[in-house]
């Protein structure tokens, strides 16, 4: 019985080990402190410099977060414009790119160039105000909806993928009296469901995260999502949040930057939870459809 060899790690990899995990530790740094400056308050910041360990569990930051009545409104436009607008996106770029991936599709190469323009060229800010205005969509959600219903990019990316998928799926379908909705929701969409999921999540990332949109057209307060809430925290430390906060300490100042981590905590915490169960999709998903064979 000949015994295997015992593989020996070269200098090389253990310099690209390092490298590596340097690189890691960078990138979790900032999650790391903002998790520990949101648990920490003014008088262990100040003792502590820096602040690298967490040495107390304050939540006063938290509290005042969750006792704020416009964090709830915000969270609640932000669930129901990701939850709408991840449908909207999915249902129409699928429905979308399976149309533009079947070749007997007359004027198909004009389609495709016009969409391809777009990704070159826009109308512009100005312009794009303007009608979203003329069409009274300002102060509404679906001013945060419609005007990124379709990613250019991913429907590129699933057309390609519709078109690679072998042409007897389809003919077989056709032969048992399918017709073009009964192949894409019984035969094609079915099959895809690592795609599916990967495209969803992107596309519902996108709508939490998504701020730019509301920051232009929405003025009511009522309806600002949580991106534009968390940003009105950081840039300008609200008056209401900062006196709960204080009361909640008996007299001591409040630590402003422990209100302002803690916001950023239950902000991307949803989206966080997400990704340890889609995670499996993503290669798989992402690489269906990007190369052409």
């Amino acid at each position: 019985m000949k015994l295997k060899k015992k593989q020996q790690i070269t200098a090389f990899e253990v310099c690209l080990y390092l490298f590596f995990g340097v690189l890691a530790l960078l990138t979790l740094y900032p999650f790391y402190n903002v998790l520990i400056v949101s648990l920490s308050n003014t008088v262990t910041s100040v003792k502590y410099s820096p602040y690298l360990f967490p040495h107390v569990f304050d939540l006063t930051g938290y509290k005042a977060i969750i006792k704020d009545v416009y964090f709830f409104k915000s969270l609640g436009t932000t669930l129901l414009v990701t939850v709408l607008g991840t449908t909207l996106n999915m249902v129409f770029s699928v429905v979308a790119a399976y149309v533009l991936s079947r070749k007997r599709l007359i004027g198909r190469k004009v389609f495709l160039s016009a969409i391809l323009f777009t990704m070159l060229f826009s109308g512009g800010l100005i312009p794009t105000y303007l009608v979203i205005c003329d069409l009274q969509l300002d102060n509404t959600i679906w001013s945060m909806i419609l005007p990124t219903m379709i990613s250019t990019y991913y429907l590129i990316i699933m057309k390609n993928y519709f078109a690679s998928l072998p042409p007897s799926l389809e003919e077989a379908a056709r032969i048992d009296g399918a017709n073009e909705f009964v192949v894409l929701t019984r035969i094609f969409v079915p099959i895809s469901k690592p795609f599916m999921a990967t495209f969803a999540l992107f596309y519902a990332v996108e709508r939490w995260n998504g701020w730019w949109e509301a920051f232009l057209y929405i003025n009511d307060k009522n309806i600002k999502p949580l991106q534009i809430y968390l940003r009105d925290i950081l840039v300008s430390f609200n008056t209401q949040l900062g006196s709960q906060a204080q009361s909640m300490l008996s007299g001591d100042k409040v630590f402003v930057q422990s209100v302002q981590m803690a916001a950023i905590v239950i902000t991307m915490l949803p989206i966080l939870c997400l990704y340890p169960f889609l995670q499996k999709y993503f290669v798989k998903g992402v690489m269906i459809g990007s190369v052409k064979e």
